[in-house]
């Protein structure tokens, strides 16, 4: 998992509340997991206009033209404005995995379901809940502006916004310390690497019937 520190990347809106997971990534790509290549199929039911099966070539694939995502003002974009509940639904990790692949480092949010939030960490996302106040501001302004881009910094949880007005979130210590590092579960467990082998070795010493 690449680690996060700062990012100062241009901002995408996505005005919906209660966006699912089967919307973020449809149920027929779910057949893959390797983690990658669900980048071209983020949003697939309303970002073409033909139905998406695994394996298709999405540069030849009808287009949407007023979805955001094929709005050219708002290509490569690495920070997502979203509404209220945005990851509810299934909690199919293959949604992060999706986000991330397309390029997406950072969602913005009033509120998320409870397993996206805590798949986006274990991805390498950063999920930021907001104020809807602030979060009503973003989207006005993201709307209003070409190019609108926010700063993001992870080490002292702000989020700076061009006029230099900026807020605050909240990460628990144990997630800070993952993204900055780089760090997910098994990379959390490989930090005990010799430790593991040593116990391993012991066991097998003084237990070798187990091992026959």
């Amino acid at each position: 998992m690449k680690a996060f520190r700062q990012i100062d990347g241009l901002v995408c809106p996505l005005d919906r509340a209660n966006v699912d997971t089967d919307a973020i990534i449809p149920k027929q790509f779910l057949k893959s997991i390797k983690r990658t290549g669900f980048g071209p199929y983020l949003f697939d039911e309303w970002r073409y206009t033909n139905h998406g099966e695994p394996g298709m070539d999405c540069s030849t694939r009808p287009l949407n033209k007023d979805f955001m995502l094929n709005q050219p003002r708002y290509r490569n974009a690495q920070i997502m404005l979203a509404r209220d509940n945005f990851g509810c639904g299934s909690s199919r990790e293959h949604a992060p995995w999706a986000i991330e692949d397309y390029g997406f480092q950072v969602i913005i949010a009033p509120s998320f379901a409870d397993i996206f939030f805590g798949n986006c960490y274990k991805n390498g996302i950063l999920p930021i809940v907001a104020a809807s106040e602030m979060v009503d501001k973003l989207f006005k302004d993201c709307v209003a502006t070409d190019g609108y881009r926010l700063k993001v910094d992870l080490e002292a949880q702000t989020v700076i916004l061009p006029s230099g007005e900026s807020f605050t979130f909240d990460i628990t210590p144990h997630r800070k310390h993952c993204l900055l590092n780089g760090l997910d579960e098994i990379g959390l467990t490989l930090q005990h690497a010799d430790e593991i082998r040593a116990f391993e070795a012991k066991h097998k010493a003084t237990q070798p019937w187990l091992f026959e």
